[in-house]
Formats: C-alpha cells, structure tokens, sequence
C-alpha cells in the first residue's frame, strides 16, 4: 500500500572488549553507515561504547545517549534498583521504537557481546515482537582478558565457569573449588571478597587479574598482589585450565 512506512530495524552491534581494530567488518560497517547511533552511559561521562567509536560516526549522525539513572547507588537487593532501572529500559525501548516505526534504522552500541551479560538484552526483551530487532555478535571482554595472559584459558575436557563476583563468598568458594577454568566478572569492590573465595578454594597461586584488556592501560598481574583493594569495571579474574592435552 502506497504512503505505508516501512519499519526500520534495531541493531544490536557488538563492538568487541575495547579496540576498535577487534570489531567485526560488519559492526563496523554498521556503525559508520548509521543514522541514529544509541549508547548506554553513566550520567556525567562519554560512555565506554561511545568511545570506541570516537572518530567513525557518520557526520549528522544522531546520537541518542542512555544514561543509567542507578548504578551502585542502590545495592542490588533493594526492590528499588529493579524498579528504577526497568523504568528506564521501558522508556528508551519506547524513543527506539518509535524511530523503527518511523522507517529509521537505529545501531544501538554495544560493548562485549550484546547477548553475553549486556544491557542490550534488557531492550531486546522489549524491542522483540514489535519492531524488527538484529544482533551483531562480538568477542567478549574475558576473551580478550585470558588472551592478555598469553596462556590458553581451557584445554581438552576442562569446565569453563564464569562467574559474577556480586555472588555470596560462600557460594563463589563453592564453584571456584569445583571447576577447571574460572573467569570472574563484575568485580568492582566486590575483589576483596573474590580474592578471599579464590583463596579458600586453594586456587589463589593460579589466579590472574586482568585490567582494562585490549584497551589502553591493560594490566595484568597476580591476584595475590592486588587483593585488598577495589577494581575498575573493566576487570576480570582468570585461572587457566590443566585438562588433557596431546
């Protein structure tokens, strides 16, 4: 039907652990030929995603910042952290729909995979059933982290377990002890508590803490030197798997 406007679709574009030289040849297709360019962020900074895309927006493009009205304000367990952020998802799903029903294509940038721990799976929720939705897959940021310990992360029939650091002490000393290979994510000022579960898992002298992998500033070092203190958002513990091997 003549005058009808075609929906434009939603991309989740994953942008990979933080060097741009890691994107995808589509992402980064996608990300230069957007119109409207969507990004989570912290109230007051650039945003992380956005920063990995400084210099390859098309000019005149729209750029739509999401900032988080909550982060570690409100402790997880308050009925309010849910409360306030799934207000927040509800209304900037509702400004992407209606750019989508408006015929335009929206890249929504996201930092890892957006499938794997990301606040774009909180849109997709919402997005999916009423506009169409895509996802560009990408390599995650502890991917990058046991790649910067130039050391293999699993071998042969080794477990991977990827665990938050925001779990209680007991229940992280619990898998930590069961597994093979261990990656710890969301530490923050959850490491002390981390470092401590690793400890009394007897996995401490394998353990590395990775920072900032693949992007400027990488740093990585035993855990046993850090463990008294906090760690930024872009750290991760990693413990190599021993499995079989030829």
């Amino acid at each position: 039907m003549s005058g009808v406007t075609q929906p434009g679709k939603i991309w989740g574009v994953g942008l990979g652990p933080g060097d741009p030289e890691l994107m995808s040849v589509r992402a980064d297709r996608l990300v230069r030929g957007a119109r409207h360019v969507a990004f989570f962020r912290k109230a007051g900074r650039a945003g992380r995603a956005r920063a990995i895309v400084e210099g390859m927006l098309a000019e005149g493009a729209v750029e739509f910042p999401m900032e988080y009205p909550v982060t570690t304000e409100i402790p997880l367990d308050d009925p309010r952290y849910n409360e306030i952020l799934s207000a927040f998802y509800t209304d900037v799903t509702a400004h992407l729909i209606a750019l989508a029903k408006a015929g335009e294509d929206v890249a929504v940038l996201c930092e890892g995979d957006p499938f794997f721990y990301g606040s774009f799976m909180h849109l997709h929720d919402r997005l999916v059933g009423r506009v169409p939705v895509e996802v560009v897959p990408a390599i995650t940021g502890m991917s990058a982290a046991w790649t910067a310990t130039g050391r293999p992360v699993t071998w042969g029939d080794d477990v991977l377990t990827v665990l938050m650091g925001t779990l209680p002490e007991e229940e992280l000393t619990r898998r930590i002890a069961e597994t093979d290979a261990l990656v710890v994510m969301k530490l923050g000022r959850k490491l002390p508590q981390v470092a401590r579960a690793v400890e009394a898992a007897r996995r401490l002298e394998e353990a590395w803490l990775v920072q900032y992998a693949s992007m400027e500033g990488q740093n990585v070092q035993p855990l046993a030197e850090a463990m008294d203190r906090e760690a930024p958002y872009f750290s991760i513990v990693v413990i190599h798997g021993r499995g079989r091997r030829p």
